[in-house]
């Protein structure tokens, strides 16, 4: 019965740990600062304040991290979608590969330089810090949709390059042998053999993600289940099974299951709205965990010790202001986007779990003072946190790139269906496309096709043909199925 009573007490505790972290979403808003720096410090001060807390095994934290890392880059995925990842995939690509690749090497050359750590350990502490975080991408964005392409290139930069940052970590630790392993080659081999399992890591990992979305495209579509209740967790696992398959295969199932969600993300599927409402809270729950965890492996005292945080500071400062904007900006030059768009993605590039996540990795290095590098990860990801992701709102507004607030809407109307309404699609009007400020008479779409029904500011507008069409409008079209047009010409590509 004591069993019974100190169990009770701990689900008592870690629920209230959780309610105060929902509640912590609130306060984020109020104090403008994003909530995953109130789940991270949060999770420090609890380890603080009870050291059996703080005794978590860093191995347990990896494992459960992985798994709400897992989750997110899938609902990331899913809220891309592949018609907004079509059209910005050249620099999503660009950017999530060579633009990680960039970011280490400059990372690791300020630490070696300024810093005097040597080359591995610069490295290595460049590879921790070379990931955006979609996490914190998503929850710095929050209610808010920035309009053109800046937005979709940020949400799918961040998501791209975890998966190539984990992969350019594993590489690295192999080809080095700071791992423990066995002996690891040296020079011109080290290099072609980190090359290699990087490059088998990514192919692998996007053929898998690739074929794993189409078939769970499928399943969504063709294979039906007794209950609404099981279609989103069908979904869980089967993104759990593509993490896992492409992992077993050498290559990376971060980027395998982050494909699968933008290849799934526009399917029209049966309970697509459950599936996607489903996973978008759990994506919620896996934020405040994954932050809240990996905080409780941080020591506050050894923050505080000015070898960790000034120089942590340092390489923040560093990273945020000269290499990502010299080095990542370079990059950008190739990538059609305004000025304002350009200096914006530029300092929006946040760091989050994925790099506090790398850098556990390097407690169990070889190298040396591996202790130290971790907290100055730690570091540089709350300057990050705070400082950028707090002013990502000013900026867009300083450098002119629209963003719009998203009111939530907590009431629906709906009607359920036996057969695919393939005769009623819904779009929501993007900033800047052919419908934003057009009257509906004005629309061209065709002599089969008609807007039935409006959607504004969670009113509904009745479709008269003088109606104006706003940005973030929501309408209902109806199309002949056998000759559809091309709504994305008309209503852009905004989320919907």
């Amino acid at each position: 019965m004591d069993d019974v009573v100190g169990y009770a007490a701990l689900v008592l505790l870690v629920s209230l740990a959780g309610l105060a972290a929902v509640w912590a979403n609130r306060l984020s808003e109020r104090l403008s600062v994003p909530a995953p720096a109130l789940f991270l410090v949060g999770g420090a001060l609890l380890a603080q304040a009870i050291p059996a807390v703080g005794a978590v095994r860093v191995l347990s934290v990896q494992r459960i991290v992985t798994v709400m890392l897992v989750v997110l880059l899938f609902d990331g995925g899913m809220h891309i979608g592949w018609r907004r990842f079509r059209q910005s995939s050249g620099a999503i690509i660009w950017l999530g590969v060579l633009g990680t690749l960039v970011t280490t090497l400059g990372v690791a050359a300020v630490a070696h330089l300024l810093f005097g750590f040597d080359w591995l350990s610069a490295l290595l502490l460049g590879v921790a810090l070379s990931p955006t975080d979609p996490a914190v991408v998503f929850s710095v964005l929050g209610r808010r949709e920035i309009a053109g392409r800046s937005g979709t290139i940020l949400e799918g930069e961040s998501g791209a390059n975890d998966p190539v940052g984990i992969a350019a970590m594993a590489a690295l630790l192999a080809a080095t042998g700071a791992h423990g392993g066995a002996a690891a080659p040296t020079g011109l081999a080290a290099v072609g053999a980190g090359a290699w399992e990087f490059a088998l890591q990514m192919v692998i990992g996007a053929a898998v993600g690739l074929l794993g979305g189409r078939v769970l495209s499928f399943l969504m579509r063709r294979v039906p289940l007794p209950t609404a209740a099981l279609y989103p967790i069908r979904t869980l696992l089967v993104a759990g099974v593509i993490f896992g398959l492409g992992t077993v295969l050498h290559g990376s199932g971060f980027l395998a299951v982050f494909i699968a969600g933008i290849v799934v993300g526009d399917t029209r599927a049966p309970y697509k709205a459950e599936i996607v409402r489903f996973h978008s809270s759990l994506a919620s729950m896996a934020e405040m965990t994954a932050f809240g965890l990996l905080g409780m492996t941080v020591s506050v005292s050894a923050l505080a010790a000015p070898r960790v945080w000034a120089v942590g500071l340092a390489i923040g400062v560093f990273a945020a202001v000269v290499v990502r904007p010299v080095l990542v900006g370079l990059l950008l030059l190739t990538v059609d986007l305004s000025r304002g768009e350009r200096l914006f993605v530029m300092w929006a590039g946040l760091k989050g779990a994925v790099p506090i996540l790398l850098g556990t990795y390097l407690l169990s290095a070889s190298v040396a003072e591996p202790t130290r590098l971790y907290q100055i990860v730690v570091v540089v990801v709350v300057f990050s946190v705070i400082v950028q992701g707090g002013s990502v709102p000013y900026a867009a507004r300083r450098l002119g790139v629209p963003m719009h607030l998203r009111e939530p809407e907590p009431w629906s109307l709906g009607v359920r269906l036996r057969e695919e309404p393939s005769s009623v699609v819904r779009r929501v009007v993007a900033p800047g496309s052919a419908a934003d400020g057009a009257a509906l008479d004005d629309l061209d779409l065709g002599g089969d096709a008609w807007v039935s029904l409006v959607v504004r500011d969670g009113a509904v507008l009745p479709p008269r043909g003088e109606t104006p069409l706003l940005a973030g409008d929501q309408v209902l079209v109806l199309v002949e199925p056998e000759s559809p047009p091309d709504l994305d010409a008309v209503f852009g590509l905004s989320e919907g």
